[in-house]
């Protein structure tokens, strides 16, 4: 038997079936790529929708750089703002939307995203009485887990990320010109 069909045969098949599938992930992901988007945009647009439901319109916020926050906006009515945050949880990334009215105080938090484990980390982030302890609380300076709000017991790492992500939201809020 030759080297070609020992050897080198195998590689150039394993080589031109990996180049047909990266190609057929390329096109896949060209033509789903809009889409997701576009319902991701559509989903967030919702949730801000939900947090101040009276505001008529948003308006993007540019120019405030905070970590862990990657979107900021304002309602034209001057009913509020949202601000869009993260923090590492335990199972992953906390995904946290902060609505603050502007009386400078937190009116309501939504957690949108998370990988938190169920029935213990998920008891944070899936339990809109847990995320109620945040509304009314001043937007003034960052939150202290244990004071300004208690911790959810068994669930201390995910409600330090929920307290981090919203600490993260106020510090954006008070740059906000």
């Amino acid at each position: 038997m030759s080297n070609w069909n020992r050897v080198f045969k195998p590689i150039v098949v394993l080589v031109v079936i990996c180049i047909i599938v990266t190609g057929a992930l390329a096109a896949t992901n060209k033509v789903t790529k809009p889409i997701i988007d576009e319902a991701t945009r559509v989903a967030q647009e919702q949730a801000r929708k939900e947090l101040l439901p009276d505001a008529d319109n948003f308006t993007r916020v540019e120019g405030v750089a905070v970590e862990n926050v990657s979107d900021i906006y304002t309602a034209d009515n001057g009913v509020g703002t949202v601000i869009t945050c993260s923090a590492k949880g335990y199972g992953g990334t906390v995904t946290v939307m902060v609505a603050f009215n502007p009386d400078d105080t937190i009116k309501q938090i939504k957690v949108t995203e998370a990988a938190e484990t169920k029935g213990i980390g998920s008891n944070v982030t899936e339990n809109s009485e847990y995320q109620a302890n945040y509304s009314g609380l001043p937007a003034t300076q960052a939150l202290v887990l244990g004071t300004d709000v208690d911790a959810y017991s068994g669930a201390t790492i995910s409600s330090r990320a929920v307290n981090n992500a919203v600490n993260s939201a106020i510090d954006a809020y008070n740059q906000i010109p």
